[in-house]
């Protein structure tokens, strides 16, 4: 098993706290002008975190379409598109095209995501898997999803394999990636204690390279979901009889630009629950961070 893991320098107290005070003497600012800026920030307040913007931009869409400064052709108020749900859920289309697109998404992340992790923790901790996956996963990272769907339409066709397929491409790749470089990137004086305790490799790998690693996991898990959404919107472009693709091509066919907006709402919300679903993850795996303890 290969190693190759780069050190991280180890810096002094001393050092550490030299260049705080260095900073603090270099950006004193006048007493005014430091105590506007804090009562400043005690005023500004973000009751929603990092969801505060957006709904404020939700806020201001309906405001500025309630008063007719945005037309409905271009952009429907909220409350429009909201209604438009409720209407296409009521006669069962909604439920239906909602069922399709998450069906696809899980099979094609489910075979992403055991390919990705396989192959990542084969090359990460082998040098020969490193030879055997790296230089391929290198070059189809740089294809784009697009780029690759008429290839599989001629392959497969143009029926459920393709999108699920697809789907798995997009999430594949990227947990490949992060996962192999985590694995890589364990801090080398680790494995040297865990050897010079006389641990054995099996547990070598089970309690110091995959732990060490998990961080760099769940990046790699963020990005396959973001991209298995992605797969998914370019999978349901390509003949699709339902799922939430369909609904907006549809949607298009009619001019009904609520049911659009409907459309890309739902793929926004299911990357923001994918979102939300990892940090949830971390704040669960990775407690024993430094970072995490305050959470």
């Amino acid at each position: 098993m290969s190693t190759g893991f780069a050190p991280a320098r180890v810096r002094s107290p001393r050092a550490a706290t030299a260049p705080r005070e260095r900073a603090t003497e270099t950006f004193t600012a006048p007493a005014g002008s430091a105590g506007g800026l804090t009562r400043l920030r005690r005023r500004v307040r973000w009751p929603l975190g990092i969801y505060t913007t957006p709904v404020a931009i939700l806020v201001l869409w309906q405001v500025t379409s309630e008063l007719g400064w945005l037309p409905e052709k271009i952009a429907p108020a909220p409350t429009a598109i909201i209604q438009a749900g409720i209407d296409l859920w009521k006669i069962g289309e909604l439920g239906t095209d909602l069922t399709t697109s998450l069906r696809r998404v899980g099979i094609g992340l489910a075979i992403g995501l055991t390919i990705g992790i396989t192959t990542g923790i084969i090359a990460g901790l082998l040098r020969s898997g490193e030879y055997l996956f790296n230089g391929v996963v290198q070059i189809v990272h740089t294809i784009p999803l697009l780029a690759v769907l008429p290839l599989m339409i001629v392959w497969f066709g143009i029926d459920e394999l393709t999108k699920v397929l697809l789907i798995s491409f997009g999430a594949g790749v990227p947990m490949y990636l992060n996962l192999f470089a985590a694995i890589r990137g364990v801090d080398q004086r680790l494995i040297e204690m865990a050897r010079a305790a006389g641990v054995g490799r099996a547990r070598l790998i089970s309690r110091v390279l995959l732990p060490g690693a998990l961080p760099g996991f769940l990046v790699g898990l963020r990005f396959s979901l973001a991209y298995s959404v992605l797969g998914l919107v370019a999978a349901e472009t390509v003949n699709a009889n339902a799922g939430i693709g369909y609904l907006i091509n549809r949607a298009q066919t009619y001019l009904r630009t609520d049911q659009v907006f409907l459309g890309l709402v739902i793929y926004a919300v299911i990357g923001l629950l994918a979102d939300q679903f990892v940090r949830i993850l971390e704040r669960v795996l990775l407690q024993w961070r430094p970072s995490y303890e305050a959470q």
